[in-house]
């Protein structure tokens, strides 16, 4: 399994709507608005990293009202 953040921007007034319907998405365990340099935060898990890539790719990225979005994978060290 593995495991991402999803660090997402969006135009402005609209960090409730993205995260509401990021919720809603398979694969997406937590969509929450925060303060700071992002919007929304997303965590994700996915069977491999291609499918974490069609996650992000296909799916979050085609939520209307998202400008910008960075993937920070889990590591265990």
């Amino acid at each position: 399994m593995v495991q991402a953040y999803i660090l997402i921007q969006t135009e402005v007034g609209k960090s409730s709507e993205v995260a509401r319907e990021i919720r809603q998405l398979a694969g997406v365990t937590l969509a929450e608005d925060v303060t700071g340099p992002y919007d929304v935060i997303a965590r994700v898990e996915a069977g491999s990293v291609d499918e974490l890539g069609q996650l992000v790719i296909a799916r979050i990225q085609d939520v209307k009202g998202i400008t910008r979005t960075l993937t920070c994978t889990v590591v265990h060290v």
